[in-house]
């Protein structure tokens, strides 16, 4: 290397083009929070949670008719959810019914309609091409649309929750609680722990919102990636109650989403809670990756 080589100053580093900016964590919440503006404000997320608030009113209006006319709610055959036949005494267990009803398919379905059109809503709009020219990139959206999801898996789960509450408290007495495993918590407790039961909801939530990402990310059609989203969780869930394919459904996202129902008991079973958790997090690190290795190449100028 010659002298003058060595005496040479290095070359300025490169100036951003002019009309750009470099991301800043404020900038990357400020697209988190737009980003969750916007889904919540789209009729057909108001629609799905207006759906999801009324579950929990046709329940409890229901279960008050019947046992106005004299019949137990729940009673007879033991059928529907497990918590149904307690509400008539305790309108905090029209929280844990509404959501053993609503988790099977309703707040899954809305989950999967969130994610499915994340991606491929925005490029079937013609908006993906433009969100990447702001200093966003790929990689960033992506986790800000998944973060949207998640934030709706949450919401939605309050959702149902919230109005159940509301429902019960106007329908029915509350107090203390009597637990699956027949022990007395007082009603602070038992509104703890209904906190807790909508958090495992909402978690239980995590592998389909990463699904329904990566599906969002193999299409241009938002219709389309929603359907398929929805398609494969009914898939699932009937593959899910086959006896025969026992051996493989504990890999199922769906297979421990009543697991919830152990935090009732006194002391808390955390076996299959804790399964359910890890479940969630393999399915969203697979289909997470999946879905960034295919956004990262995918051709949005098409």
């Amino acid at each position: 290397m010659s002298r003058a080589e060595l005496t040479e100053p290095p070359a300025p580093a490169a100036k951003p083009a002019p009309g750009t900016r470099t991301p800043t964590p404020l900038w990357t919440l400020g697209l988190l929070r737009n980003e969750l503006a916007t889904t919540l404000r789209r009729w057909r997320t108001i629609a799905l949670l207006g759906v999801l608030a009324a579950v929990p009113v046709l329940v409890g209006i229901a279960v008050k008719i019947e046992t106005s006319d004299g019949s137990s709610a729940g009673g007879g055959g033991g059928e529907g959810p497990a918590f149904i036949a307690q509400i008539t005494n305790n309108g905090l267990f029209l929280v844990f019914t509404a959501l053993a009803a609503t988790l099977p398919f309703f707040l899954p379905m809305a989950v999967g309609v969130v994610a499915g059109d994340a991606i491929a809503g925005e490029a079937n709009a013609g908006t993906l091409r433009y969100l990447l020219v702001a200093p966003a990139g790929r990689t960033r959206l992506l986790i800000t649309k998944y973060a949207t999801t998640l934030a709706f898996c949450v919401i939605a789960t309050l959702v149902v929750a919230t109005s159940a509450l509301i429902v019960g408290a106007l329908l029915f007495p509350l107090g203390e609680l009597t637990t699956i495993s027949g022990t007395r918590i007082s009603f602070g407790e038992g509104l703890g722990r209904a906190l807790l039961i909508a958090l495992a909801v909402a978690a239980s939530l995590i592998g389909i919102a990463a699904l329904g990402l990566f599906v969002s990310t193999l299409t241009n059609s938002g219709i389309a990636a929603m359907a398929t989203t929805v398609g494969l969780l009914i898939t699932v869930q009937i593959l899910d109650q086959i006896p025969q394919l026992h051996a493989i459904q504990p890999y199922f996202f769906s297979h421990y989403w009543l697991s919830f129902a152990d935090l009732m008991r006194d002391p808390v079973y955390w076996d299959d809670l804790i399964r359910n958790l890890q479940l969630q997090g393999l399915y969203a690190a697979v289909f997470g990756a999946a879905a960034w290795a295919r956004f990262t190449a995918k051709d949005i100028t098409a």
